[in-house]
Formats: C-alpha cells, sequence, structure tokens
C-alpha cells in the first residue's frame, strides 16, 4: 500500500532594521540588539526608502539603531558599518538574501506563498464550489464567498468592499432573474422560484445581508453571509442537470454517480468502549459520520465507492490511525480506477495524473480541509486508486505547507467531504468498526455498468 503522509517543517521569521535619523547633535551612538541567532532560515527582504533609511522587513521589528552627525565623513563610516553587518548576516545564515532577486518568483508560487490561499477550507465551502451551476449563479456565489475572505482580516474590516460585494451580487440577481429561472427543470421550475424570492427578500437573503455588512457586526454578517450561500447551494443544485462533460469512452465500463449523494457511516469502538457524549447528552456505544460523495468533480471514484456500500462491502471494516489520517482496511474487490482529479477552473477531471501545487494547479476538492474523504493508493502504481480502501484526512494547519496546502495536496482523489459527525474523528483509535455504510441518498444518480 503506497500511502504517502508528508509531515512539516517550520522556519522562523528575521526581521532587522536599521535606521540612520538626521541628528544635529555633534555626539555619535551606534546601539545594536539582536536577541535572535543569526543564523535564522527565514529570508530578509530588503527594501530601501527615502532619507538614507535602510529597512530589512518582516512580521518582528528588532530595535537596532544607528545615529551618527551628519557631517559626510560620519556617514561614511555609517555606511561601513551597515555593509559590515550585511556580510556578516549572510556569512552567518544557512540561506542566501533571496529578496534581492524578488522579482525571480512566479506567480503561481506567490499565490502559494501567501498565507490568504483562497483554498476551501471547509466541506461545505468546497462542496459548494463544485457544484456546476449557470454563470450567473457562479457570479454571485464568488462575489459571496470573497466576503468570507475579507472576514478575516483581523482588527478593521474592508466593510466598504463587503458592501460592494453584495450590491454586486444583488444586482446580477435582479438583472439576470430570467435568465437564473430558466435554466431550471420544468418540474423544479415552482422550487426554484420559491428559493429566488428568498435569496433577494428573504430573512437570510441579500438585502437582510447588505444591511447586516452596513452595521458593520462581523458576527451578524458572517451568519447571514452563511444563509444566502446554503441558499445560492440549493439553487445551483436544482439547476445542476448532472455531468458537465462526456467522460471517456473506456471508462464507462465503471459504476457512476452522475451527481451528489449522502453516506451515513455508523462506527463503533474495537475494544467495547464507548464515545464521548455529544453535549447534554450520553455516552454512547456508536457514533455517526455523515458524507457527502461529490459524482460531479469524480464520478468514477464516487460511483465505485457508492456501490460498494450499496453492496455492504465496508459493513465490519477495521479502521487505522496513520499519521494524519484514519484509514480503512484493504480487501481486493471492486473496481480498479484511475486516479481522477479536476482542477480548479478545468470542466472535466484528469485521469492518472496528479497535479503540482508548485505551478498554481489546485483542485476543485481540495485535500487540505479536515474531514476530506479520499482513496488511498493502488499498491501497483500511484497513475490509480486502490479499488476498496479510502481515508478520512485529518488535516492540521500545524502539519501543511505554503499557503496552508497539505504536503500530499493534488495526489490523492478526493471524492467527498464529512458533514455532520466531524467532532468523532478526533476519537477514532486503530481497531475501531465501521458496523454499517449506507447510501442514504443519490441512489437514483448512480448508474451501473449494466444499466448504461
Amino acid at each position: 500500500m503506497a500511502f504517502p503522509l508528508s509531515s512539516a517543517t517550520f522556519s522562523h521569521k528575521l526581521s532587522f532594521n536599521v535606521s540612520i535619523p538626521s541628528f544635529t547633535s555633534k555626539q555619535s551612538f551606534l546601539s545594536t540588539h539582536l536577541p535572535f541567532p543569526l543564523t535564522s532560515p527565514r529570508p530578509l527582504r530588503p527594501i530601501f526608502a527615502k532619507n538614507s533609511i535602510l529597512e530589512f522587513t518582516d512580521r518582528l521589528d528588532v530595535p537596532t539603531m544607528a545615529c551618527i552627525p551628519t557631517q559626510d565623513h560620519g556617514l561614511r563610516k555609517v555606511e561601513s558599518i551597515i555593509a559590515a553587518i550585511l556580510i556578516f548576516v549572510q556569512i552567518s545564515s544557512p540561506l542566501p538574501i533571496v529578496a534581492w532577486d524578488s522579482m525571480s518568483i512566479s506567480p503561481a508560487k506567490a499565490v502559494l506563498y501567501s498565507p490568504d490561499t483562497k483554498v476551501p477550507r471547509t466541506g461545505e465551502l468546497a462542496l459548494r464550489k463544485a457544484i456546476p451551476a449557470n454563470t450567473n449563479m457562479k457570479a454571485i456565489q464568488d462575489s459571496l464567498e470573497d466576503i468570507s475572505y475579507l472576514l478575516r482580516i483581523p482588527q478593521r474590516k474592508p466593510y466598504g468592499t463587503m458592501e460592494g460585494n453584495v450590491k454586486k451580487a444583488l444586482k446580477i440577481a435582479i438583472d439576470e432573474k430570467e435568465s437564473i429561472l430558466a435554466t431550471l427543470p420544468p418540474d423544479l421550475k415552482e422550487k426554484g422560484s420559491t428559493l429566488y424570492a428568498s435569496l433577494i427578500d428573504g430573512k437570510g437573503g441579500l438585502q437582510a445581508l447588505l444591511q447586516c455588512v452596513k452595521d458593520k457586526d462581523p458576527d451578524k454578517v458572517s451568519v447571514g453571509l452563511a444563509s444566502s450561500l446554503d441558499t445560492v447551494a440549493e439553487l445551483e443544485l436544482l439547476q445542476a442537470p448532472g455531468l458537465s462533460f462526456l467522460l471517456p469512452e473506456q471508462y464507462l465500463k465503471y459504476p457512476r454517480l452522475v451527481g451528489r449523494g449522502i453516506i451515513e457511516f455508523t462506527i463503533e469502538r474495537g475494544d467495547g468502549s464507548a464515545f464521548s457524549p455529544e453535549a447534554g447528552g450520553e455516552p454512547r456505544k456508536t457514533a455517526t459520520i455523515q458524507v457527502v460523495i461529490d459524482g460531479y468533480s469524480t464520478p468514477l471514484t464516487s460511483g465505485n465507492f457508492a456501490k460498494l456500500v450499496i453492496d455492504g462491502a465496508y459493513d465490519g471494516a477495521k479502521l487505522n490511525l496513520v499519521n494524519q489520517a484514519i484509514l480503512s482496511d484493504n480487501k481486493n474487490i471492486g473496481y480498479s480506477l484511475p486516479l481522477e482529479i479536476k482542477p480548479s477552473g478545468q470542466f472535466e477531471p484528469l485521469y492518472r495524473t496528479t497535479l503540482n501545487v508548485q505551478d498554481g494547479e489546485l483542485p476543485v476538492l481540495p485535500l487540505s480541509v479536515y474531514g476530506a474523504v479520499a482513496m488511498a493508493h493502488s499498491e501497483t502504481s500511484d497513475e490509480y486508486s486502490s479499488p476498496y480502501q479510502f481515508f478520512f484526512y485529518l488535516y492540521d494547519k500545524r502539519s501543511a505547507g505554503l499557503g496552508g496546502l497539505a504536503f500530499d495536496e493534488g495526489q490523492f482523489s478526493v471524492f467527498g467531504y464529512i458533514t455532520a459527525g466531524r467532532e468523532v474523528l478526533s476519537q477514532i483509535k486503530t481497531g475501531d468498526i465501521i458496523q454499517s455504510a449506507k447510501l442514504v441518498e443519490g441512489r437514483d444518480r448512480l448508474i451501473l455498468p449494466d444499466e448504461s
């Protein structure tokens, strides 16, 4: 079984400030404070400012001060001191001062270096973004999703920008009403019209969200935003006709899921002990986990998994806690599937191909989410997924790489997320058992080979 899950290493930022303020005094002094080792592995980022201020900026400010008379010979002396300090830092540091050539960093890598990399951090958000809805609904969703990132900004939040985003979404919703409702199937027109009205003027609609933003209450904005996005997702799911692409002919022999499905796992302790109680409840002999699987992005992987669940293949399966994952045991049943990953911004999945996040390739269904569900690799090739073995991913930002991405991002077929019962994951131990797994929704969207 090939199942690499890497660990992270961390480095610490170095900050070094050297200022040359203007003084009229004829006295001179040099005061240097270095409360850190000069061998810090984080790079220096030089910025040259006006008034003869050389500043090496970073997150930490180290008070270093050089004050001299304004005579020419004094300036030359300080310049020599600065040059000597720079040479000493360069020799002492294990890394070069890379920022001298900062323009060499590619835009893709710059995105990944940013702590604000826009990868969905919850299963609900990832599943929303994966719905193949019409362009107007996606424009509304994108405008609202941006607000969730703006809410992460500490202290003074950009409420003006948020207000602009809500007004943009509202304008699209009103101006493109006919286009939005025209994409609904005839039997869902009435339900879609009700959802549309709720999106505009409902209690959790865009008008109410706009007022929350104007009130500058971040908690109310967060609640109102979640309500509006839920309504958007419901409307998009009504619009989604099934797969928005054609599967390669050689894969039509596999089971496939042409939409969403919900699977309910019942977990029991291998040693007979109980799970911790829910709020105000009693200790439980079993715990329930609900997973939404996404056939829009991974029709083959989701279809194979759904069929195995229907066949009872996971009933009684043992679980193993391995590194950052809860891994099911392995059995030689099911179909040998090609690795299936849909890149963000693409219309169809890639098969037997991993993504290179260093080049800016990110999946629609990221692994970097606590409770992501994915297939393990085949024992014979990383280009194929295991026909049976899957895992729940225990994402931990402290063990992630650049931009908060898991080191294994883009390497596995992620096909769903836990949407209820995530708190159970931290209690699962090696030897615990899947008492049962049931497909509670989506059987009508599962196409089996003999039905195609």
